[in-house]
């Protein structure tokens, strides 16, 4: 492979280092016509997927120092597809909360939405309005441990109701049975906290100020500071992904890219440390 100069958005040797296994595990497990001759660098496949999710550049504006747009393509379809790309993001979600001084397994979590605007390349069946803040595009749903991180998350069109919080609540139940506790806003209806107490969650709603404008909300704002990080990822800042799983791919690879930073000490550390969440509660 020839040497080219690095991008800002490259995993770095110690990044790499953090996730390097599950590819080559993934790698391995493949067999089949085709899969014999290993032509691409699965590193090189890497960066050129984070480039497209720092930047928001469509796919086939890829620099030509990077392999071909649609092989690129296909092994980001292909690893959210198979769950690795998941499993990537699960193994530095657990490698920061231990980081951190938490156990890997939380036991209090938030829930929240964020709507988002879609491309053009968004089928109308996979988009819709929300009226309450005025968006035609697609929401994210999320769920984050207390320190931010995701632990479960769907995307869904924008004129769905936050009662898809029982969905996440099922999702959160089968993979994370530790948590015990989860905070939500006002937006989420009664059948959602029922629901939640009958997989053995209590639901605590925390009401929004009645004041116009933004203010940091106890046991909330760490979710808050969450769609604040996917931001930051261009591509995230409008759903462009034909497929709504795909778009769930970018939110994993922009949580990856956010916390093999700080495991490796190359992002520069949060203005707040410590959460108002105690600290009794991991």
């Amino acid at each position: 492979m020839s040497v080219r100069r690095p991008y800002r958005s490259d995993v770095s040797d110690a990044r790499w280092a953090l996730i390097e296994p599950v590819f080559t595990a993934w790698r391995a497990r493949r067999t089949g016509p085709g899969t014999a001759a290993r032509v691409h660098d699965l590193r090189e496949i890497v960066n050129a997927i984070l480039y497209v999710n720092r930047t928001g550049i469509p796919w086939e504006y890829l620099p030509h120092d990077f392999p071909l747009h649609k092989t690129v393509y296909d092994y980001y379809a292909k690893w959210e597809a198979h769950g690795t790309t998941q499993q990537v993001h699960d193994l530095l979600r657990d490698k920061t909360r231990r980081f951190h001084g938490r156990r890997a397994e939380p036991t209090a979590a938030v829930v929240d939405a964020q709507s988002v605007k879609t491309s053009a390349n968004v089928a109308e069946t996979s988009q819709g309005i929300d009226a309450g803040k005025k968006i035609k595009g697609r929401k994210r749903h999320l769920i984050t441990d207390t320190l931010g991180l995701v632990l479960a998350v769907l995307v869904t069109a924008a004129n769905v109701q936050d009662t898809t919080g029982k969905l996440l609540l099922e999702d959160l139940a089968a993979t994370h049975p530790s948590v015990t506790k989860v905070w939500a806003d006002g937006g989420y209806q009664n059948s959602t906290f029922n629901h939640g107490a009958g997989l053995g969650i209590d639901v605590e709603v925390v009401h929004r100020p009645g004041a116009k404008g933004f203010e940091p909300r106890p046991k909330r704002w760490v979710i808050e500071r969450t769609f604040g990080w996917l931001m930051q990822h261009r591509r995230l800042a409008r759903d462009y992904e034909a497929l709504p799983q795909r778009s769930r791919a970018m939110i994993h690879w922009a949580m990856a890219n956010k916390m093999s930073r700080e495991l490796t000490g190359e992002s520069a550390p949060t203005w707040r440390i410590e959460t108002d969440i105690p600290l009794t509660t991991t």
